[in-house]
């Protein structure tokens, strides 16, 4: 039978959490649109966002997933478009996940101080690269697509084919060796890249036999990431409808004395506070590294799916024309959402991983 057993402590938001939160929606509130590389810098410097989840040994500060997921929530409210999701999320967990120290020691400072911006390849769509053995060591061939922040990177985290196995290397990307072309993505507060790497050096951070394990804790982590993100996306498109449905008015009444609008406001609100339950155990479980982590993050990821893209879609119609218009953000969300949707898998894909998982495949009742 599956149990669910994650450490109670973590799901009770604490007051240093609420303080971070305050702290962070002040700070994105006040920060000017368009300067990414100052919001960056403020949110290592002022804040140290970039370390919370990196050991302090590696020098971050050694707090958990429960920490940065507060994080996570207020940057899906504002759509922020650092690349903190591939820097932070998913190159920091392959790295502190692969068991390397002297990796860890080589790129988890850069990162924590936010000097660093890396990314995965290779893991979150299929590629096609291959490793070989040069005079001076490991180079890469081949390319991977759809690249999350891949164009401007530091440092990239690349699955490929070794003549041993599967591993992930670890390539510091130039020029001459690694060609990056933005791809045009629905969502552009999300960019992407496709990666081309001729002879690009690189050193493994994985051995072939733990390469799979270290790729499905990397999936897991920014499944709960991105399932965080929903949560504060869909949070933001409520409070914009319920703002809207309380000033805006038909036949001298506000819309949201309708009977039909109060409906669709109360289905979506139980969609975002399910949202909310299942994210806020899905980090609880990655924060303790519990052994259910898998079923948590899939569960989550159905859960924040489905209520981030009713909540964008309730966000645009309920505004009414308005919302339809290129001058108003309800489309930005309404593209993050259904960008989203395939990023970790669809939520069939984790209907039929969760039937996996606890079982139930192949039952009909």
């Amino acid at each position: 039978m599956f149990r669910l057993d994650a450490d109670p402590a973590l799901l009770v938001e604490t007051e240093e959490q609420g303080q971070l939160r305050t702290v962070l929606r002040d700070l994105l509130a006040e920060d000017p649109p368009g300067d990414e590389q100052g919001l960056w810098q403020r949110l290592a410097g002022e804040i140290g966002v970039h370390g919370l989840v990196v050991p302090e040994k590696y020098g971050g500060s050694g707090y958990t997933f429960a920490e940065l997921a507060v994080v996570l929530q207020e940057m899906g409210r504002v759509l922020c478009p650092v690349p903190l999701l591939s820097t932070v999320v998913l190159a920091g967990y392959a790295l502190l996940d692969s068991g390397d120290q002297r990796t860890c020691e080589r790129w988890l400072p850069g990162i924590a101080s936010g000097g660093l911006t890396a990314t995965v390849a290779g893991m979150l769509h299929p590629a096609a690269v291959t490793a070989e053995r040069g005079p001076d060591g490991w180079v890469l061939r081949g390319e991977a697509d759809f690249v999350p922040d891949g164009e401007g990177s530091d440092l990239l985290l690349v699955m490929a084919r070794a003549p041993d196995g599967e591993r992930v290397f670890a390539c510091e990307p130039d020029d001459a060796t690694c060609e990056r072309t933005a791809r045009r993505v629905l969502d552009p507060t999300r960019p992407q890249a496709l990666v081309r790497l001729r002879g690009a050096p690189a050193e493994p951070i994985t051995e072939p036999e733990r390469t799979s394990e270290v790729i499905d804790g990397v999936l897991d982590a920014g499944r709960v990431a991105v399932a965080a993100e929903h949560v504060g996306g869909s949070a933001h498109a409520l409070d914009a409808v319920l703002t809207h449905v309380t000033q805006r008015t038909q036949f001298g009444r506000a819309i949201g004395s309708f009977q039909a609008v109060k409906h669709r406001l109360a289905d979506l609100l139980v969609e975002v506070e399910g949202a909310r339950s299942a994210s806020a155990y899905a980090s609880a479980c990655l924060a303790g590294r519990a052994a259910e982590l898998a079923v948590a993050a899939s569960a989550a990821a159905v859960a924040c799916t489905g209520a981030h893209r009713l909540a964008t879609t309730e966000y645009v119609q309920l505004h009414g024309g308005i919302g339809f218009t290129w001058e108003h953000p309800a489309h930005l969300y309404l593209r993050r959402a259904r960008a989203d949707e395939a990023l970790f898998g669809t939520a069939d894909d984790h209907r039929l991983r969760l039937a996996g998982l606890l079982g139930l495949t192949g039952r009909t009742d």
